[in-house]
């Protein structure tokens, strides 16, 4: 085939058997994705431009994002960007990737603070802000919502301004760098609707056996919970405590074994009116929701 043969129906094409050849998991939808982020158009619009030639820095960068999903870089790192709820947002390497279950960790607090609120102003503090798209959803989903989302890690940090200030939500969404809560300012102490967490929560032994797609390229330091995943998890539940005003929602993502034993040392608190563990997609554990009395 040569060079001007190569269109966009072409390359994508090609590029879906040879990822499904190279045992890729969503070869079509994958080709989609790396072709869409090399030429700047949306899938949708890869379709409408089926006939349109790729010139030869297009094809050279087609060429460099194939190459680095077939070695098992994860898509959206090649991309540097991925899809979550209503938003875009910018991914990096060294920044752990949103996964579609967190989707639903915020559509938990929505609807919590919808219930407690209605249309009143709420104020959000969130731990591990990832690359913002917790933060980010929040305050672009539910007027009037301002979040407080920190993170030790500065390549999150400065990802999660990154995106806040693409999506307009610079005055909505305040990103500091520290451990937990340090640097927030501790007369919001006891003030926060809630307090929203996805912290690192494998137990190490399984963080070992993770897929090379995870382990060989995300963050460890977002990944490993300890022995048991529940390291981060203990500290979240004093912070809680300071943290939450009466009826303020704890919201956590946990791995899907130690759900049971998160919602024991919850009970052992004393401090909450309810404390309920919900599902993900897959009908496994992974939300603990727990209401401060």
């Amino acid at each position: 085939m040569t060079k001007n043969e190569w269109t966009c129906k072409a390359i994508l094409d090609w590029t879906s058997e040879y990822l499904e050849r190279k045992r890729d998991e969503h070869p079509r939808l994958s080709a989609e994705w790396l072709l869409s982020g090399v030429l700047g158009l949306s899938r949708i619009e890869l379709y409408t431009n089926f006939d349109r030639p790729l010139d030869s820095l297009e094809l050279a960068a087609m060429h460099a994002a194939i190459e680095r999903r077939v070695a098992g870089e994860p898509l959206q790192y090649v991309t540097g960007e991925t899809a979550f709820r209503h938003i875009v947002v910018n991914c990096k390497s060294g920044v752990l990737i949103p996964r579609p279950e967190t989707e639903l960790l915020v559509e938990e607090v929505l609807n919590h603070l919808s219930a407690q609120l209605n249309q009143y102003p709420a104020l959000v503090l969130e731990v591990g802000c990832g690359t913002g798209c917790v933060a980010c959803s929040l305050a672009h989903e539910r007027a009037k919502t301002h979040v407080i989302t920190t993170d030790v890690s500065p390549d999150a940090v400065a990802l999660a301004r990154l995106n806040r200030d693409k999506l307009g939500l610079t005055c909505l969404v305040d990103v500091l760098e520290c451990d937990l809560a340090s640097k927030v300012d501790p007369r919001l102490m006891g003030h926060f609707d809630a307090l929203v967490s996805n912290p690192p929560y494998i137990p190490s032994e399984v963080v070992e056996e993770l897929p090379y797609e995870v382990s060989g390229f995300e963050p460890h330091l977002a990944l490993d919970g300890g022995t048991d995943g529940l390291d981060v998890y203990r500290r979240l539940l004093k912070l809680a405590e300071q943290a939450l005003l009466p009826g303020g929602l704890f919201a956590v993502e946990l791995f899907e074994t130690t759900l049971e034993e998160a919602a024991g040392l919850a009970h052992a608190q004393g401090i909450w009116q309810s404390i309920e563990v919900h599902e993900d997609y897959t009908h496994r554990p992974r939300f603990l929701l727990a209401v401060r009395a």
